[in-house]
């Protein structure tokens, strides 16, 4: 199956790869690492085509940004999240870390508190 990584903002493609099953297709919200990029999963979308009266899936493209995964990025409860999860501040998220320090990290934080 071919997965097809587009730019997020323009919906230029960056790269095509091919897997063989499509669970092996990553969700949004998590990382995905072709050689040495590093992508964050923003959407996905499934492409269809007509065949002989019947839609079959031929593609999966992922709407991505470029991004490395950051060092403070925990699997929290079944997703990704950066930082601290257990702070009552982290917004539990692998876009932002938090309302009060969201460049990090985490340790440097005066509002630091558990939930």
């Amino acid at each position: 199956m071919r997965i097809e990584l587009r730019q997020i903002d323009s919906d230029r493609l960056i790269t095509s790869i091919e897997i063989e099953n499509l669970s092996d297709v990553p969700h949004p919200g998590r990382w995905l690492t072709t050689g040495d990029r590093s992508f964050l999963v923003l959407q996905r979308r499934h492409r269809y085509r007509l065949r002989q009266g019947r839609y079959e899936l031929t593609a999966v493209a992922l709407q991505v940004k470029s991004q490395q995964q950051p060092a403070d990025a925990h699997w929290w409860d079944g997703r990704w999240v950066i930082g601290d999860p257990h702070c009552r501040f982290n917004a539990r998220s692998p876009l932002l870390r938090c309302a009060v320090l969201p460049e990090g990290p985490c340790e440097r934080c005066s509002h630091r508190s558990p939930r």
